[in-house]
């Protein structure tokens, strides 16, 4: 039973990178829109110095999107690979269900690449988006996905007997 609540959340995950993929692509202009206020770093009130100059080249705004949206996609399709690997040996020993446990760990693994590293490092430290009301929501949101991606991932790398 373990074992299939395991899978069960990997699949989470990878829909959670799916949805997130799927959603920014309906609405690239809006996401596009999105990110540029992040990286423009207008709506910074409380820290006006910056680390880094605005980025406002409408090239590297893109850029940063597609990037966003690559890992959001990885997200979804090693999550699922480790889902599917993991499925293929539900009823196996333990040494061979855990050994099959390599791309959904990757998949997690991913989301803390995006949600973790690409939105708290880069977004929330570096570009200071919790100051604004956009980059706020972002921040908060991703806080929320780093988490429970984090917990899978620790949860399915348990070992099982």
């Amino acid at each position: 039973m373990i074992r299939l609540v395991k899978i069960i959340l990997v699949v989470f995950v990878g829909l959670q990178g799916l949805f997130y993929f799927l959603s920014n692509t309906v609405n690239f202009e809006y996401a596009l829109m999105a990110v540029g206020e992040v990286l423009s770093q207008r709506d910074s009130p409380i820290y006006q110095n910056h680390i880094i100059p605005p980025i406002t080249n409408p090239l590297l705004v893109k850029l940063a999107l597609i990037t966003i949206m690559t890992g959001e996609l990885l997200v979804g399709l090693i999550s699922f690979k480790g889902a599917l690997d993991m499925f293929s040996k539900l009823g196996a020993p333990a040494a061979a269900f855990n050994a099959s446990k390599k791309y959904a760990i990757l998949g997690c693994a991913m989301a803390l690449i995006v949600w973790f590293g690409f939105f708290t490092v880069i977004g929330t430290a570096l570009l200071q988006m919790w100051q604004g009301q956009v980059g706020g929501g972002s921040f908060e949101g991703s806080f929320i996905y780093l988490g429970t991606s984090a917990f899978v991932m620790l949860f399915v790398n348990m070992a099982d007997e």
